[in-house]
């Protein structure tokens, strides 16, 4: 992919970043969404699909809980999406778990038991 074509693709993801980051807190009403943080927007090269990173606090019930909300609201985020940043196609959304903050934490406790010891 060209430099052009790189940078126009990155853009988009923030874009997409910041205008799901948005909906989450202003429009989306589903409680099993709850706080949520977008971390990244990755959207691929041909911008058939974007993958979009989130964080959220809670056990793996919490996390599972969230997944299903967003699932259910991809319908309306995409629909949003068009119309907000007016784009003719938007890409399939696919919303993954962030682990780099659970990654983060566990070094922070290891670090901390070593500390004290």
């Amino acid at each position: 992919m060209k430099g052009k074509d790189t940078r126009r693709v990155n853009r988009l993801g923030d874009l997409i970043k910041e205008e799901i980051s948005s909906l989450l807190i202003r429009e989306i009403k589903d409680p099993r969404i709850g706080m949520l943080t977008v971390t990244d927007v990755e959207v691929s090269p041909d911008i058939r699909t974007a993958k979009v990173f989130y964080a959220v606090s809670g056990d793996q019930k919490a996390r599972d809980q969230v997944q299903r909300g967003l699932e259910s609201a991809v319908g309306f985020i995409k629909t949003a999406i068009a119309h907000n940043l007016t784009i003719r196609r938007v890409p399939e959304l696919v919303f993954i778990y962030d682990k780099s903050l659970d990654y983060g934490e566990k070094i922070d406790r290891i670090l901390e038991e070593l500390k004290e010891e």
